[in-house]
């Protein structure tokens, strides 16, 4: 079968054919008599075998490589491509994620797309140092969604703060990508999600109830730092629905004395003082010898309005663990004066 032949069945161009013949990769078995290249069925078919590995991404080194070794064993090239499309779609997907960056923040010039992505280049630089100046660069209106994804990727912790005070300045259009940052799978980002809806604004009101149901579904977190920040944001913001978590906080000694303010000032509304003092009434009960909960939980009172806490301290003062005992009598002096 002649070269047009050929090139008309197996779609390769008569030009990537003899490119195949001088590289010796296929290189046709026969010649007619006026010096025409001349194709045999076994070279046809290891022109589709090249064309094949191509399609895999390999080189045309590799496949006559790969060809030449009747002992070739594909598993450790085919395992090298997977690694190297991996990388490029890496670069791809950072390239897609720039390009949305900068159509998210509708320039009108190209020297607003410049700004953008010399923001995102500072953003993932490799330096804290350098991605906290980024963040507080005067004049700057930096893309609430560049915001939110920076901060969900963010280990520094200074450079994590700066991201929320941007956050919380930019407006509710973060709180989207933060919800969804709140649900990930990886804690380390759930965390980082809801300190960054913890920081924004309570009295936005286009915004909080998104943020209220955010956090409130928090309080449902397998980890205990993300309980505990939704914990203390929702009751800072009177919210009851963190009450269980705040006692448990108390209990199990997570920032406790933050816990038990909040339930102080929460207890002040009258819905809520009995659901609190039973609660904690329960749990001195449920904390039997265990002395650091119980004492815990006993100074806790004191934070408590003074009219519904003497009633158990009293009880607590003559509680047979002299430890408890003291700090009861102490706080009820101390309510008492």
């Amino acid at each position: 079968m002649l070269i047009g032949e050929v090139a008309r069945r197996s779609g390769v161009s008569t030009r990537m054919l003899r490119h195949y013949d001088a590289l010796g990769l296929v290189r046709p078995t026969g010649r007619t008599v006026g010096g025409y290249r001349e194709y045999s069925e076994e070279d046809i078919r290891r022109i589709f075998h090249v064309e094949s590995l191509r399609s895999l991404g390999l080189s045309l080194r590799q496949i006559g490589r790969a060809l030449a070794d009747p002992a070739f064993e594909p598993a450790t090239l085919v395992a090298d491509l997977i690694r190297q499309t991996e990388r490029r779609l890496a670069r791809e997907r950072e390239l897609l994620d720039r390009l949305r960056t900068v159509d998210a923040s509708a320039p009108f010039d190209w020297a607003g797309v410049l700004r953008i992505v010399e923001l995102v280049h500072g953003l993932n630089s490799r330096h804290a140092s350098r991605r906290q100046q980024a963040v507080l660069a005067p004049d700057e209106d930096l893309p609430s969604e560049l915001l939110a994804r920076a901060v969900l990727t963010e280990p520094d912790p200074n450079v994590a703060g700066a991201l929320r005070w941007a956050l919380a300045r930019s407006g509710g259009e973060a709180v989207p990508a933060l919800v969804a940052g709140a649900r990930s799978p990886q804690v380390e980002v759930r965390r980082r999600a809801v300190l960054a809806l913890t920081a924004l604004p309570a009295d936005a009101a286009d915004t909080a109830d998104a943020v209220t149901a955010a956090l409130t579904e928090s309080l449902g977190d397998t980890d205990p730092s993300v309980r505990a920040h939704a914990a203390l944001a929702l009751g800072a913001r009177g919210h009851t629905a963190a009450v269980p978590e705040l006692i448990r906080m108390v209990v199990e000694g997570r920032k406790d004395v933050e816990a038990a303010e909040l339930l102080g000032t929460l207890a002040r509304e009258p819905a809520c003082t009995d659901q609190i003092m039973g609660a904690l009434a329960d749990e001195l009960t449920a904390a039997g010898a265990d002395r650091e909960v119980r004492l815990r939980l006993t100074q806790a009172l004191v934070d408590l309005p003074p009219a519904h806490a003497r009633a158990l301290l009293r009880t607590l003062a003559d509680d047979a663990d002299p430890a408890v005992s003291l700090v009861a009598s102490a706080l009820l002096s101390a309510l008492d004066s």
